[in-house]
């Protein structure tokens, strides 16, 4: 990897003990809720494969890391009751890693309906970031959640 990873920097974090947003580990990824809350019960799965493209895992890895996946938006389904989920799966502008991100969507959370993105910067706005007691609460949510799934 010849260029900074953002997520690959995250999964490290996560093995130092430093991220104070880790969930859970699987095997083919991490769970950890996303840094801004603008949406609430945002998380992502980090793909522990430095990746750019699904088609680039090896099929048994591939299925796996799309199973969990399926997993973890159950959970962050069941933990939060959205109206609807948004899934993404991107890697760009955060040093080519494969990440999914999985919005709980409710009526009214953008001021027009559509994607997330229209949102902006606000989408990613500090001022959204959880507190450390509702950061402990969303995780705890979340792997409540995934304990009874896995």
């Amino acid at each position: 990897m010849s260029e900074k990873c953002f997520v690959c920097e995250r999964i490290a974090w996560i093995k130092e003990n430093r991220n104070p947003y880790f969930v859970r580990e699987l095997n083919t990824g991490y769970v950890v809720i996303g840094d801004c809350q603008r949406i609430k019960g945002y998380t992502l799965f980090l793909c522990k494969q430095h990746a750019y493209e699904l088609h680039e895992l090896e099929s048994h890895d591939r299925d796996g890391f799309l199973h969990e996946m399926a997993v973890v938006s159950e959970a962050v389904y069941r933990a939060f009751r959205p109206d609807k989920l948004n899934h993404a799966l991107l890697g760009v502008g955060h040093g080519r890693h494969m990440h999914w991100h999985i919005y709980p969507r409710r009526e009214g959370d953008t001021p027009l309906p559509g994607p997330v993105w229209q949102l902006g910067k606000e989408l990613a706005d500090e001022k959204y970031n959880p507190t450390s007691e509702e950061l402990e609460t969303l995780k705890s949510r979340l792997r409540e959640e995934l304990d009874q799934l896995l």
